[in-house]
């Protein structure tokens, strides 16, 4: 009975396998697509779901509404350029030097379902385990989906900001903060990148460039870094003159409590943070609950000392850094700067020196006054551009740049502040800037600027500016090194200013890409002093007046060759 059983058992095995072997025949008889035919087309199905799962990566531009980390088809992407962009990804892969969040595993979720509070879509999840992943090793970033009164509300009601001035902020949020195109540049400008950009838009402009970030996630336990896009600018300039600090400090109390109720904040208390200001940052550093004092005090309230605070111009606190103001050229693609560039070094510059700006007779820290009597005295080796508020020449792009390009040296005299947006149109132009203050670039803009002040710009420490002569200091340089520092200038311009936000062919990087370099970086450093034992609040609340230390020398023996 046993050997009969046996001999059935051998039968039945025998047409499993052959059931087995037809079906894999049918199978193949109906798609033989998938391995043959047109030779390629087994190539072109895998590529076309590598492009459905990056066209789920690369959100389109909602300029005011809905959730910052929803992915939404974008425009088709060519084959061809995607394969290329992926092998250039791969073979440039960042390494993991700490960015990465610690205990994140690649592909999975965190154990604790509350660190990830978005439910993660089928579409979505091929954002995190896509064939870019490598790439985008330790730097995704997450954007918290922050209620609309921390941002979009406030474009809502674009006719209240900047009260205390006579500018209406509406029209300057078109096109994604960017502003109204230039129509008419006279000649001045090249192509279609140019706008009437204004200086305090710099927090919307980064906000829109942010869901632009190829390596954004909605899996927040795998993000290196998490934005927080309040509008901290545009929010205070509603209140600055108000002479109740209560209502000064309203929405950024709101916004903390906001924050620190989040999974997101409990990983870190915050040092994984960073939020983005688009004024300088003692409009939010308010040292007295005095009427009296400017500004208000989110800088200073716990939560956002523990948070990476980016603005146009940084303090004496470790936690601030200061990225560039925006300007008026907003190019889509590499080919726009690179022309521009080389129009640049083909200017020809009739004038020795030039400054763009308005006496300020009240503020004894400032040389603007004795620079404009110098200016006018200078027998036409000085182009003057008066900027006081009775007119509006230095808010037209074609005004400023036509004044910078025809010069050889711009100079850059502190005003309320240490730094000036005009440093960064100077450069836009070619023009090597004149500085009298360390803190007007050299100690501020630590992620853009070359270490090596002399390789681009002048220095004349004030004190010295005001026992002087400008001119005979700007003539004695010679011929050579002005050639070499105009250069280096030229080769700046990529990095001051900010493409285009609704751009999708930008293939170089910009201010934004370094801004974010930088702060992937410093969270980086805290992530590996937690994981050696290491106090993780050092760099963040202390003050350090160190930071804006800078050697002078003597103007007569400045060091300028490369």
């Amino acid at each position: 009975m046993l050997e009969k059983k046996g001999h059935y058992g051998h039968h039945l095995w025998f047409v499993v396998l052959i059931s087995s072997l037809l079906c894999f025949l049918l199978l193949f008889s109906f798609d033989r697509s998938f391995l043959g035919a047109g030779g390629n087309s087994g190539v072109a199905f895998f590529v076309d779901n590598y492009e459905n799962s990056i066209n789920t990566r690369k959100p389109k531009l909602l300029p005011f509404a809905g959730s910052p980390n929803k992915t939404i088809d974008s425009a088709p992407i060519d084959q061809g350029s995607l394969l290329k962009a992926n092998s250039t990804a791969r073979n440039h892969e960042i390494p993991d030097d700490g960015l990465s969040p610690p205990g994140a595993i690649v592909g999975d979720k965190s154990d604790d379902d509350s660190v990830s509070p978005t439910n993660q879509s089928s579409e979505h999840q091929s954002l995190d385990m896509g064939l870019e992943r490598d790439s985008c090793s330790g730097r995704f970033v997450y954007i918290h989906d922050l209620p609309s009164r921390f941002n979009h509300d406030l474009l809502r009601k674009c006719e209240s900001l900047t009260r205390g001035t006579d500018v209406n902020m509406c029209p300057y949020i078109e096109n994604l903060g960017i502003g109204p195109a230039v129509a008419d540049s006279q000649g001045v400008l090249l192509n279609s990148s140019w706008f009437r950009t204004n200086q305090f838009l710099l927090e919307v402009i980064f906000h829109n460039k942010m869901k632009q970030y190829k390596c954004l996630t909605n899996d927040s336990s795998l993000a290196s870094a998490i934005y927080v896009p309040y509008y901290a600018g545009l929010d205070i300039s509603q209140y600055l003159w108000s002479s109740n600090t209560s209502v000064r400090d309203a929405t950024a109390f709101d916004l903390v409590g906001w924050l620190s109720g989040r999974p997101e904040w409990r990983r870190m208390s915050g040092r994984d943070h960073f939020l983005v200001a688009g004024r300088i940052a003692w409009d939010f550093r308010r040292q007295a609950d005095d009427p009296s004092y400017w500004g208000s005090k989110l800088m200073f309230l716990p939560q956002s000392q523990n948070m990476t605070m980016l603005s146009v111009e940084s303090s004496v606190w470790n936690n601030d850094f200061a990225i560039p103001y925006p300007t008026y050229f907003h190019p889509s693609k590499g080919a726009e700067v690179a022309q521009w560039q080389d129009w640049m070094r083909k200017q020809e510059r009739k004038y020795l020196f030039a400054f763009a700006g308005a006496p300020r007779p009240e503020l004894e820290f400032t040389i603007r006054g004795e620079i404009i009597n110098q200016c006018l005295a200078s027998n036409g080796k000085c182009r003057l551009l008066n900027c006081s508020s009775s007119t509006n020449n230095c808010d037209d792009p074609v005004n400023v740049m036509k004044v910078f390009r025809s010069s050889v040296f711009c100079l850059q005299p502190r005003g309320d502040s240490y730094t000036r947006k005009s440093t960064f149109d100077s450069i836009l132009a070619g023009c090597i800037p004149v500085f009298f203050h360390s803190g007007t670039a050299y100690v501020q803009y630590v992620w853009h600027l070359p270490r090596n002040h002399t390789k681009y710009s002048v220095f004349i420490p004030l004190d010295e500016a005001k026992k002087v002569s400008i001119e005979p200091i700007l003539q004695s340089i010679p011929e050579n090194d002005v050639l070499a520092m105009r250069e280096e200038v030229i080769q700046l311009i990529p990095r001051m200013v900010y493409a285009d936000p609704r751009s999708k062919e930008q293939n170089f990087d910009d201010a934004f890409d370094i801004a974010i370099n930088g702060v992937l970086e410093r969270i980086g450093k805290v992530r590996k002093a937690i994981a050696s034992g290491g106090d993780p609040s050092i760099g963040f609340a202390e003050q350090n007046h160190q930071k804006f230390y800078f050697p002078r020398s003597d103007p007569g023996k400045q060091e300028r060759r490369r």
